[in-house]
């Protein structure tokens, strides 16, 4: 006999079988058992959620020859026939393969004949969205008035799409995605039913990685199966799914709450020796500090059922509400930016080490860190007002305050100038105020203190009013009064409007290499003598 796909094989036969989605399961089977039937049901959700499923089994309970029933026998006639796929009275529909309004007229031509041997006539159209317009239109009378031996099931994982006629007259159920701990718990029974060996750690990395989908986590199974030789073991599946263990990103996360930027270091390196896919790594490092978040502020909001729970637990003991708060915001960031790093590794590492080099060492730091994180810029930590030198070769002078810090910190005035452009960016300022921002660089701050400094050259754009408009924008971005101090000197650091100007350059830089390397383009030169006109090549911005 040919072997059978666990999510065919364990697909629920009826209502009770089904796991998950009482919401759902509660209102049809009410419906059923005191016969407040409508005639058009939509089931939405994501894929795998068991839309299909529950609507199969809602025909399988309207047409069970032993009666309407949310319980249908399951050995009928109608029963097996619709368990099998070949009741001649359950149409099922494809929208996505039959979107012409002609086989939706086709479809709807014989809707006045009764059935052939069910109690119901019943039209299942799955992924209904993919449907016309015309289409729709042809529906949406005999949706509204179908002949009382006439249902229609309708399923779709996106309703956004459904015009509002069709949603007004359809009964709506959305199915939810399913916990990865309920996932986890199915998977147990399936695999004891299935006599296959496992290890439990391994089905929680599955149900983690079906993404609320119970058919794929079956499909998954299925796969881990066979890499393992019909065993599922822990490391397998991880090798097989290409995620990182679980037990070196929290290592990674002790280095960096520990301040341990050699740590740190070695356990990235250990990483890479996995060939990991290091934006998947970062985005469980997301995940967990979201986790050790909740446990700090809201504990019982999260499930203790969750991987390693106790570890979770501790950690939340030694990492701040703010320091969580402060991590999670440069890692989002990081992770969208993670793309543009010469190389993933090196990109996941300065993400890494963003957050040693800008983690609040005092309530007040602290303070600044979380205002700059809800601007939605990655927090910097104050550092040292530096006096401007009276020469080239006098060391400048250096405030007492937090100094010995500083020569410990990895924190230079790059880092503060890489955290200026982001500061700019999101100043709500324009004109003179911004060009004036836009070509200073960053040298130092305090609590309540900000020292720019400003070219020669662009000494006439500072006034006093623009002066004032930037540090009334300054005080409001970090939601505290600020004395704004700007110096005049040489720019050590490219400057926002540089990096700018730099940027404008590499996209045009690469727009025309674009055409130059374009196949047409080349043909034309080689064939007709053509030449590009660099003047007239743009950059599309994305």
């Amino acid at each position: 006999m040919n072997y059978q796909v666990l999510a065919r094989k364990w697909r629920p036969q009826n209502f009770t079988e089904m796991v998950g989605q009482e919401h759902v399961l509660r209102a049809l089977i009410n419906a059923l058992d005191e016969n407040r039937l409508h005639h058009a049901y939509l089931f939405t959700g994501t894929r795998g959620v068991g839309k299909t499923t529950v609507a199969r089994n809602f025909a399988k309970a309207l047409n069970c020859q032993e009666g309407i029933s949310s319980a249908p026998c399951g050995k009928c006639q109608a029963c097996v026939e619709i368990s099998e796929g070949r009741f001649i009275d359950l149409i099922e529909v494809d929208a996505a393969s039959r979107t012409k309004v002609e086989d939706t007229r086709e479809l709807l031509d014989n809707i006045l004949y009764a059935p052939s041997s069910g109690r119901f006539k019943i039209y299942l159209i799955d992924e209904v969205h993919m449907l016309s317009n015309h289409s729709f239109n042809a529906l949406l009378k005999t949706l509204e008035e179908p002949p009382p031996h006439v249902k229609f099931l309708l399923a779709t994982t996106d309703p956004q799409k459904l015009p509002v006629t069709i949603l007004s007259r359809c009964l709506q159920f959305n199915l939810k995605p399913m916990p990865a701990a309920l996932i986890a718990g199915h998977l147990e029974f399936v695999l004891a039913q299935e006599a296959i060996k496992f290890e439990v750690p391994a089905l929680q990395e599955l149900a983690h990685a079906a993404d609320g989908s119970m058919r794929d986590a079956l499909s998954l199974t299925d796969q881990a199966i066979a890499y393992g030789h019909s065993e599922i073991k822990t490391q397998e599946v991880r090798e097989m799914l290409g995620t990182v263990a679980r037990d070196q990103v929290i290592n990674i996360i002790k280095t960096v709450i520990n301040n341990d930027a050699n740590g740190m270091m070695a356990a990235v390196n250990q990483l890479a020796q996995m060939a990991p896919d290091f934006d998947n790594a970062l985005s469980e490092i997301l995940a967990l500090l979201h986790k050790i978040a909740l446990l700090k502020q809201v504990p019982d909001a999260l499930d203790q059922q969750v991987l390693d729970f106790e570890e979770l637990k501790a950690l939340s003991q030694t990492l701040s509400a703010e320091d969580a708060q402060l991590f999670y915001q440069i890692g989002l960031i990081g992770r969208r930016d993670l793309a543009l790093a010469p190389d993933m590794k090196s990109g996941f590492e300065m993400v890494m080490l963003r957050m040693l080099a800008f983690k609040p060492a005092s309530p007040a730091q602290a303070s600044f860190a979380s205002t700059a994180a809800e601007s939605g810029q990655p927090p910097s930590r104050p550092a040292p007002v530096v006096a401007p030198a009276t020469s080239k070769t006098e060391a400048p002078s250096v405030s007492t305050q937090k100094t010995a810090e500083q020569a410990s910190s990895p924190l230079d005035n790059a880092h503060l100038n890489t955290e200026w452009h982001g500061i700019v960016n999101a100043l709500p300022v324009k004109g003179m105020a911004r060009q004036l921002a836009l070509n200073c660089e960053l040298k130092a701050y305090e609590d309540k203190y900000v020292v720019l400094n400003l070219s020669q050259e662009h000494r006439s754009m500072l006034t006093k009013s623009v002066e004032e408009q930037l540090t009334k924008a300054l005080s409001d971005f970090f939601k505290r009064d600020l004395k704004l101090k700007i110096e005049s000197g040489d720019i050590q650091h490219a400057t926002p409007a540089v990096a700018e100007q730099k940027m404008v350059e590499n996209k045009q830089q690469s727009a025309q290499q674009s055409i130059e390397n374009d196949a047409v383009v080349q043909a034309f030169k080689e064939n007709f003598g053509a030449t590009v006109v660099e003047q007239s090549v743009r950059s599309i911005e994305d």
